[in-house]
């Protein structure tokens, strides 16, 4: 596992931004890109699919769940981001215990739906196809949905989000709870990607690493790869995507270690 230990800054301030839509640091952090200057992004693991971006004083909690605990070490954020309604990405106590005024969650609009009244002013919908600009990320909705006829039931199109976000002048893609549907392998100029791989709810190394192989992200996060049976083999997802295509840096971390 790639582990190093890094800082991670603190947002500079807590006042409310109005989104414009249109149609001490564990060992798990990792920087994962080297933006202009000494400007870096970097992503530190939760659990499944939780995790925390950070460039320079943006923190990006996405999908926070597992209580506020588990963010004590973390600077608060300046985003959150929830991409479905299933309870390993929406949990209202662990947002309600970190949210503070004039935080912006953004989220699909099932997720906006079911938010307590305590939070429903920090929430920011957004829809598949669309694009919205908050403390200085821009954000788009891409769609997050089955494939396969006895997968449907999981995820329907159209109801969750996964996300590409430009921040410090990357593009990151996060995948949400998918499989390896048209719209991941169109995208283009990924520069980072977390991707996930569990059955029965998204889909198998092999569909994954076949998609990576089309969108061709500069570096590749397998996340979300627990499933029924135990967690998937991202070692063969690692090795497959390196036959395609070896300028593909595939990079693990240990996001189940609790």
């Amino acid at each position: 596992m790639l582990a190093i230990a890094v800082t991670i800054l603190s947002c500079k301030s807590d006042k409310k931004e109005t989104a414009e839509t249109t149609s001490e640091t564990p060992l798990d952090s990792v920087t994962v890109e080297q933006a202009p200057e000494t400007a870096k992004i970097e992503v530190q693991p939760i659990s499944h699919a939780t995790f925390v971006l950070t460039y320079e004083d943006t923190v990006i909690y996405v999908d926070p769940v597992g209580g506020a605990e588990l963010f004590a070490s973390m600077a608060k954020p300046t985003l959150v981001l929830v991409t479905d309604i299933h309870g390993d990405h929406m949990n209202f106590e662990t947002l309600e215990a970190i949210a503070y005024d004039g935080l912006p969650i953004v989220a699909p609009k099932a997720v906006a739906e079911k938010a307590p009244e305590s939070l429903k002013s920090n929430f920011n919908v957004l829809s598949n196809g669309e694009q919205s600009s908050l403390k200085n990320v821009q954000i788009e909705g891409i769609p997050m949905y089955n494939l396969r006829e006895e997968a449907l039931k999981f995820h329907e199109k159209g109801r969750g989000n996964g996300y590409v976000l430009t921040l410090g002048g990357k593009r990151v893609y996060i995948s949400g709870d998918t499989e390896d549907i048209p719209e991941m392998r169109q995208l283009k100029n990924i520069d980072i990607a977390f991707v996930c791989m569990n059955l029965p709810y998204t889909m198998t190394v092999e569909s994954a690493a076949s998609a990576v192989l089309d969108f061709k992200p500069k570096k590749v996060y397998p996340y979300h790869y627990r499933g029924t049976e135990g967690l998937s083999d991202v070692e063969t997802f690692k090795t497959l995507v390196n036959q395609g295509d070896k300028s593909i840096e595939v990079v693990q971390l240990d996001w189940y270690k609790q």
